[in-house]
């Protein structure tokens, strides 16, 4: 199958001519780093592999890893799979994930990755879309036997041919790696190598397929580039002062923009280690940054924020190492981003991104104030100079979404739409997809913005245009009120959320999470809302006291779900 092109060559001249983009491709990266760093560690297993496959836990150096990229190479390549072919991932964050990547790219290959929690309903529905060739898997994930489920799914499936599985089970109807691995020849590498030349890399080429969070309707494929996935992966080097000698403790699956271009590709960029960790367990995370000596991590905000306000559970972890910690997801509360910087000297980063390209993320360098890294964004643009690369390729506007008008004066909310080299060229199902950019090019984010700041110089995160309420002809943005619930003591996670009235249109609904033991009323929280003095119609009219918020695989949460279920109780 040939190669598919993503850009237009109009816009690959004007961007290659600006110089942000170049003939670089992840393949080149994967050669220099390998020549660079050799026998140097590259990545590493989390601790408790054994829970999640059957594989030994592993410390790969970069030879190791080059070395098993050819291997795989040559196992596809002897299942016919080449240039322009999808293979979908599912294994969770494991040493040879990375190598499954590059091994898909090696052979030009396109990797569409899913969340180890997808079924066989999501399977056939996004393989219907992307339609795969070959699906590579393990035998069990978890408690799951993951490989055998496909197997049985392929009748739903005209397009996928093989199925591969990491583990030592014998699957009927699938192909055991390992076995495949062991029949590997002098030969067999040479044919891979000759293929690849024979097959030139355009940094146009397709590269991934990933899904939206899916959190508001069907997911859409986002199918995107070297071009955009490499520049991006600057600012993701950039923001964390990033070099060979850090090391990187990713929990975020790598099947988005947050863990391909929050740690992958950096991790390429520079030659660093890459310390695996899935699925999320508290205590394996806080031991895998003092033994591994982390300097670099991401993590939710409920879970920054949970760490400071319970120190018991830092009593006795060394996270001295720690120099920057990357979030985002959801609002970031100032007094949390205040407090990692002032009791253990780490800033916090705040990320806001989408797998379209979204690049949004605070200046360390010079948003030196916790404060302001939590409650602003840097806009781009004018003679605004902020010191990332993505402030010098990208265009950001707001527009009222009523009248299309462009918002330039502070204070105003209007939907962020930006223009520039990160941005993908469209879903993967163009013709049944609403077009996600308007007349001049930008991608409409659906997300609503103000501009801030003594200079106009920042970008204020109102919420999701989907997500404000409306109570009786009055806007209330769910972000505000969850930063501030979100800073009441006993608050771990919230989310708010409208539900029909018939005499106001909506009422506003917390939906909260406490911390062990406690117990929040309405009342109570409406008092601790009235110390911030805000307009008494933001003030929610109910509350909902969970366990924990439900998520969507990748984190995000399922605010669909919860006025679902808050409709149905007030009804």
């Amino acid at each position: 199958m040939a190669a598919r092109k993503m850009h237009p060559q109009s816009r690959i001249d004007e961007y290659r001519r600006k110089g942000w983009w170049t003939g670089e491709t992840v393949q080149q990266l994967f050669i220099d780093r390998v020549a660079e760093r050799g026998d140097a560690v590259a990545t590493v297993d989390p601790l408790n592999k054994a829970d999640l496959v059957d594989l030994p836990a592993r410390r790969l150096s970069w030879y190791d890893v080059a070395r098993e990229v050819e291997a795989l190479a040559a196992v596809l390549r002897a299942h016919d799979i080449g240039e322009g072919d999808v293979i979908v991932l599912q294994l969770p964050n494991i040493v040879e994930l990375v190598v499954a990547y590059l091994a898909a790219w090696r052979v030009r290959a396109i990797v569409s990755p899913l969340p180890v929690q997808y079924r066989r309903h999501e399977i056939v529905e996004l393989g219907s879309l992307s339609k795969p060739k070959a699906f590579l898997t393990a035998d069990r994930i978890g408690t799951r036997s993951v490989a055998a489920d496909v197997v049985t799914a392929r009748d739903d499936l005209p397009s996928l041919q093989t199925v591969l599985y990491y583990g030592p089970t014998t699957v009927a109807g699938a192909h055991r790696i390992e076995t495949g691995l062991g029949r590997v020849g002098d030969d067999d590498l040479a044919a891979v190598e000759a293929y690849a030349a024979a097959h030139p890399v355009d940094p146009n080429d397709c590269i991934t397929i990933c899904w939206t969070s899916g959190t508001e309707s069907r997911p859409k494929g986002v199918p995107r580039a070297h071009y955009e996935w490499l520049i991006m992966s600057w600012d993701t080097v950039y923001s964390p002062d990033l070099t060979s000698e850090s090391r990187l403790l990713n929990p975020f699956p790598m099947v988005n923009m947050a863990g391909i271009n929050g740690m992958f590709l950096p991790w390429l960029r520079v030659g660093c280690v890459l310390v695996q960790h899935h699925p999320f367990d508290l205590g394996v995370f806080l031991q895998q940054v003092e033994q591994e000596r982390i300097t670099y991590t991401v993590a939710p905000p409920a879970l920054l924020a949970t760490l400071l306000q319970r120190q018991e559970i830092l009593q006795g972890t060394d996270i001295s190492t720690l120099r920057q910690i990357g979030s985002g997801s959801a609002p970031l509360q100032e007094w949390m981003v205040r407090g990692w910087h002032e009791r253990y000297g780490i800033a916090v980063i705040n990320f806001f991104g989408s797998n379209e390209g979204i690049s949004l993320m605070t200046d360390v360098k010079l948003m030196t104030d916790p404060g302001q890294r939590a409650r602003f964004f840097p806009r781009y643009g004018g003679d605004r100079v902020w010191s990332f690369p993505a402030a010098a390729s990208t265009t950001v506007k707001l527009v009222d979404v009523a009248t299309g008008v462009e918002i330039d004066e502070p204070g105003i909310p209007g939907e962020l739409r930006l223009k520039g080299p990160s941005l993908f060229a469209g879903y993967l199902d163009g013709a049944h997809v609403s077009d996600p950019f308007d007349e001049d090019g930008f991608l409409k984010t659906g997300d609503m913005f103000a501009i801030d700041g003594p200079q106009n110089q920042f970008l204020r995160y109102v919420d999701r245009s989907k997500d404000m309420i409306i109570r009786g002809g009055m806007n209330i943005a769910p972000a505000e009120l969850e930063t501030l619930i979100g800073a009441h003591p006993l608050v771990t996670e919230v989310a708010v959320v409208g539900y029909p009235d018939d005499l106001l249109g909506e009422r506003a609904c917390a939906v909260v999470a406490l911390t062990p033991g406690a117990e929040l009323t309405l009342p109570e929280l409406v008092e601790h809302l009235r110390s911030y003095d805000i307009a008494s119609y933001k003030l929610p009219e109910r509350l909902i006291v969970l366990d924990n918020l439900p998520r969507n695989p990748v984190g995000k949460v399922l605010k669909r779900q919860l006025r679902d279920d808050v409709q149905r109780q007030t009804a």
